[in-house]
């Protein structure tokens, strides 16, 4: 392990620096090549970074399949190609161990969504008898009104609120930021929030423009809104696994419903590429159809 700490410390800088990924973007690509790393110790194969092959990568694959599924192994797989790309970028090597490393064939995973008699009932289910209720409703409206991946929710500031233009302004992957509007009831919710909870809390040092805080005053982390959320859903017996994603896949899938074009969706959830907005269109052909039945001219 110590002959590829330094390149893994390096490979981090670039990631941040080079690349602007978000700490657990960073986080995700360094667990993939210590897993590497733990494989090599075990098996008592000392090799470095820049001399290892495809053969010992082949090895490594082959023992990962029988522990993760598909979809874990293809992204452990994209993880090492862009480390090794890294190495060869800085000249470390000449070429990569990865080539001849096949990627299991997955299907595309559609995303979840919630009906909106789902969302109503999740939100009605919190008690609005604590600050910490106040604030969960808050939180909710915000992300699916807004359709902010959780990073988005937890990273949001009191400087973020463009109210009288009608925005919220959200730092996204890569430090992007772009600006989401906010319909009147979500920040109706966010100022009761802000104005009638926040203000009690005894905010601590470094939080005085963060938004959403826990009960002594921090940012709220990822995990406990992922917390929040689940026990929601057993509370009014979901029947479903949900995450603060789904609120993000909902609200894209109801503005496509109704009527919203895919640039416009594009643009609100921050995708680079449209092509990753896409995948709603395959949530609700019947609205495909009724959009062809209502505008084709042979219609």
């Amino acid at each position: 392990m110590a002959q590829w700490i330094s390149f893994i410390k390096s490979y981090q800088s670039y990631l941040l620096i080079e690349r602007g990924l978000s700490a657990n973007t960073i986080g995700n690509y360094t667990f993939d090549i210590e897993r590497l790393c733990r494989f090599l110790e075990s098996n008592s194969m000392d090799i470095s970074p820049v001399n290892i092959d495809s053969e010992l990568i082949q090895q490594f694959v082959y023992d990962i399949s029988k522990e993760v599924n598909a979809r874990s192994q293809a992204r452990i797989i994209s993880g090492l190609k862009s480390f090794f790309s890294y190495l060869i970028f800085e000249d470390y090597r000449k070429d990569s161990p990865m080539e001849l490393i096949e990627t299991p064939k997955i299907g595309r995973k559609l995303p979840d969504t919630l009906s909106l008699s789902d969302i109503d009932r999740l939100i009605g289910a919190i008690s609005l008898e604590t600050a910490e209720g106040e604030r969960n409703r808050s939180m909710l409206e915000t992300l699916y009104g807004c359709g902010l991946r959780v990073s988005e929710l937890v990273d949001l500031k009191i400087s973020d609120l463009f109210f009288d233009e009608g925005f919220l302004r959200v730092t996204g992957k890569g430090n992007k930021q772009r600006f989401v509007p906010v319909a009147n009831q979500t920040r109706h919710f966010i100022e009761i929030y802000k104005n009638e909870i926040r203000t009690h809390l005894p905010i601590k040092k470094g939080h005085e423009d963060t938004l959403y805080l826990n009960r002594n005053g921090r940012k709220l982390t990822r995990a406990m809104i992922f917390t929040i959320i689940k026990r929601l859903a057993v509370e009014i017996n979901l029947g479903k696994s949900i995450s603060p994603h789904t609120f993000r896949h909902s609200f894209a899938t109801h503005l496509l419903e109704n009527g919203a074009d895919l640039r416009s969706i594009q643009l609100m959830l921050g995708h680079e590429s449209i092509t990753t907005t896409e995948i709603y269109v395959h949530l609700d052909r019947r609205h495909l159809t009724q959009v062809v039945n209502a505008f084709h001219p042979r219609k």
